[in-house]
């Protein structure tokens, strides 16, 4: 029985051949493409964890910002002091008669510190001088919401919007230190007593630094009854220290009516005479003794003991005693516990001035 026997021919392995060594070559770039992009990613990856974990390490050991300081009404110190030296500035300027100067550095100060009384106080005084007396009620105003912690600023204040100076006064107009109209009978309006005349008269005296008398005249309004009990007069001097600071002065200081009775029955007005006496040797007063020149008005009683020349009230510090000078003085007249007139000399003592022992 014929075997059929089957055989390749020579091209056929060849292409078998060829066919293999194709796919053997493609399958080994398939694997050198994978083992490149495998170490590739794995060189990435290594790369980028490091990298990672501090930033989360560094963020979970920042601390937290701190909380915004709260803001506050009271100015710091440095706004305060700032605030001092413009208003020192002013006053000069002021004394000088540059009152836009002097306004614009008290505007800068109350900028700077908008609840200091004395910067206001001035701010209201240079604007009445100069009639803008709407600005100056609406700076008053601002002193009287300070309330009882601006000091006498604030019954100065209280008096000055509770009389209410017009806002156009009529040219020439006299007033008083406070800033009140005088009328015809040369008072205050509205007021019981108000003081016509003042006359200052230097005493020659070889052993004295200073020694002087203020005349007062001191008038009653005609035609109104009085109660004597009610009435209060002050007269308050006034020392500068170094040319700069403001204090009470410790001079010798006494009064003593011309008339005895001083009732304002015999004579209208009446004189109140005050010594000022500052001896080379400086004999010092208390601030009881300065409370003393406070004339207590009361007909049929006798003038206190002046003092004697060279006798010192105990318990006085005289350290400042040679860097004084007189500066001057201000006159206050009370009746029922209502201001009725200012006079000050010089007239920036109405605000500059400290007033210990009374209240306006």
């Amino acid at each position: 029985m014929p075997v059929l026997a089957a055989s390749s021919s020579p091209s056929d392995r060849t292409y078998s051949v060829a066919i293999g060594v194709i796919l053997a070559f493609a399958a080994l770039e398939i694997l050198a493409i994978a083992i490149h992009f495998g170490a590739e990613y794995r060189a990435e990856h290594a790369t980028l964890q490091p990298l990672k974990r501090p930033a989360a390490s560094t963020s979970a050991k920042l601390p937290p910002p701190p909380p915004l300081p709260a803001q506050s009404d009271v100015p710091s110190s440095a706004a305060l002091s700032a605030s001092d030296r413009l208003l020192k500035e002013a006053n000069v300027l002021r004394e000088h008669g540059d009152t836009a100067n002097a306004l614009a550095r008290l505007q800068e100060a109350s900028q700077r510190d908008p609840r200091n009384p004395q910067v206001l106080a001035e701010m209201a005084a240079i604007y009445e001088s100069i009639q803008l007396f709407d600005r100056s009620n609406e700076t008053w105003r601002k002193i009287q919401d300070l309330g009882p912690a601006a000091g006498p600023l604030y019954e100065l204040a209280d008096m000055k919007l509770r009389v209410g100076a017009a806002a156009t006064p009529a040219a020439g107009v006299p007033m008083d230190t406070a800033g009140k109209p005088l009328d015809a009978e040369g008072l205050p309006e509205g007021s019981v007593f108000g003081v016509t005349n003042i006359e200052t008269e230097q005493i020659p005296d070889p052993e004295a630094e200073t020694n002087f008398r203020l005349k007062i005249g001191i008038k009653k309004r005609q035609g109104v009854a009085i109660d004597h009990s009610k009435l209060r007069i002050m007269v308050l001097f006034y020392d500068s220290v170094d040319n700069d600071k403001v204090v009470a002065t410790d001079a010798d200081v006494n009064y003593e009516w011309m008339n005895p009775k001083h009732d304002w029955a015999e004579s209208n007005p009446e004189t109140l005479i005050v010594t000022y006496l500052r001896s080379k040797t400086h004999a010092i007063t208390s601030e009881a003794a300065l409370s003393a020149a406070a004339a207590a008005v009361t007909p049929g009683k006798n003038s206190p003991r002046p003092k004697k020349r060279g006798e010192a009230a105990p318990g006085t510090d005289s350290s400042d005693s040679g860097r004084r000078k007189y500066l001057g003085y201000v006159i206050r007249i009370l009746y029922d516990d209502k201001l009725q007139t200012v006079r000050a000399e010089p007239a920036r003592l109405v605000n500059d001035a400290p007033n210990p022992s009374v209240s306006p």
